[in-house]
């Protein structure tokens, strides 16, 4: 049965789940090797089988709850419509300076051209300089791509097709613009810097980065990741109808990796609560918190102020801090480097997360949060509505070695208003 339309909206980040894009991760990670690793933003090559087990209980919890859609599929779909698939396969060929792989791609029935763009086109031993490249592919697999957050925000009834600061993943954000743009069962408006005329190749953004706490607040952290210009142009665009006029921006360590984004540091879980890295959010340090206002696109007002959830208290939100890894420094160190502050809402203190991270689940269950494994809600044993707050642990042994957790892996498209 062909499910409704799906209107954008999305105006918290803890509002009944209605709908979320995610990307089963497939043979693109097997196409990652030790030399190209780094390249690819990693610093080991996963192990697919195992982390495919562990995805697909973040995948069945969430076919529990609301509309799941498969990013692949959504792009077979797509490529269906003759016209996208030709200007797709011309601005895909022009943008990763892949004009030898135009042919291939053109030739491609729907499916094939959607799994290509995403697990890589092979290098055609045709030429010698072919033969003799080192590189495997002639269009690289998108080893990052089941991280479906980073390349487009959802905020309010907009969606944002981030500029991502590595150019590797400049394929990602293409590729989530052509969904929102031409999909039939989305309802958007897509804002891209790159057709601005504000635009400057110093504007990035990642959806990793971009919290939407209510209709008027936003968190963004500001690091290696999304620029203080990319902020800017977020801002130029808060217009005053129905945009967020705060903007709370978190500066962030550009090392280590594990601080890539400030969802790794700060997650928001219920109405009055979140998950914070107690050292980087709470503790005195020399990476600032500032509150901007924005009128009509315009910042009026930039101030210092001690943490997220002080001002988020004084715009009228108060949240009680939980930490990740507990009170123990050593434990919120090994912890937080494993995603344990990176939950993903699926209702007002509803939540998923890693059950590796055993303090950061204890601190939890410490604050009223039952814990249930991801396969006894897949199984139908327990059953998420008999828990007024619950965190659905899933197995992360490989996952959690890619660089993030559950709110990493899920592009929400539509939340009910709180």
């Amino acid at each position: 049965m062909e499910q409704a339309k799906i209107k954008i909206q999305i105006e918290s980040e803890i509002g009944e789940l209605e709908g979320v894009i995610i990307h089963t991760p497939g043979s693109e990670l097997e196409n990652m090797t030790p030399e190209n690793a780094e390249r690819a933003l990693y610093s080991d090559i996963l192990n697919l089988s195992v982390a495919s087990k562990e995805y697909q209980q973040l995948k069945g919890v969430l076919e529990k709850v609301t509309n799941v859609f498969e990013l692949k599929s959504l792009l077979a779909d797509v490529f269906e419509m003759p016209n996208v698939k030709n200007l797709m396969v011309n601005r895909i060929s022009e943008s990763c300076k892949a004009a030898d792989v135009k042919n291939i791609l053109s030739e491609q029935n729907a499916q094939n051209l959607a799994e290509l763009l995403i697990e890589g086109v092979p290098m055609q031993e045709n030429s010698l300089t072919n033969y003799l490249e080192k590189n495997y592919y002639q269009l690289e697999p998108l080893h990052n791509f089941f991280f479906t957050r980073d390349a487009s925000t959802a905020i309010n009834d907009s969606v944002l097709i981030n500029r991502m600061a590595n150019p590797i993943r400049k394929r990602e954000a293409i590729i989530m613009e052509a969904i929102f743009d031409y999909h039939p069962q989305f309802i958007a408006k897509t804002i891209n810097p790159k057709n601005s005329r504000q635009y400057n190749d110093n504007i990035t953004t990642e959806g990793g980065d971009i919290l939407v706490a209510g209709k008027d607040i936003l968190l963004i952290g500001s690091g290696i990741r999304t620029s203080s210009q990319g902020i800017d142009y977020i801002a130029s665009k808060l217009e005053s109808r129905e945009f967020p006029r705060h903007i709370i921006v978190q500066e962030l360590p550009r090392t280590p990796e594990s601080f890539i984004h400030l969802d790794m540091v700060f997650t928001l879980l219920d109405r009055d609560k979140c998950m914070v890295y107690e050292p980087l959010i709470l503790k005195t340090s020399r990476f600032a918190t500032l509150h901007l206002v924005v009128e009509n696109g315009k910042i009026t007002s930039i101030k210092e102020v001690p943490n997220i959830p002080f001002i988020l208290n004084e715009l009228g939100m108060p949240v009680e801090p939980i930490l990740c890894g507990g009170k123990n420094l050593q434990n919120q160190e090994r912890e937080q480097w494993h995603s344990g502050a990176n939950f993903f809402a699926i209702a007002p203190g509803k939540i998923i997360g890693y059950e590796r991270n055993v303090h950061t689940i204890e601190e939890l269950n410490k604050k009223g949060f039952s814990v249930l494994r991801a396969k006894d809600i897949i199984s139908g044993t327990e059953k998420i509505e008999n828990h007024e707050k619950v965190v659905i642990t899933i197995h992360g042994s490989e996952l959690a070695r890619g660089g993030g957790g559950a709110r990493c892996m899920t592009m929400p498209v539509r939340r009910k208003i709180l």
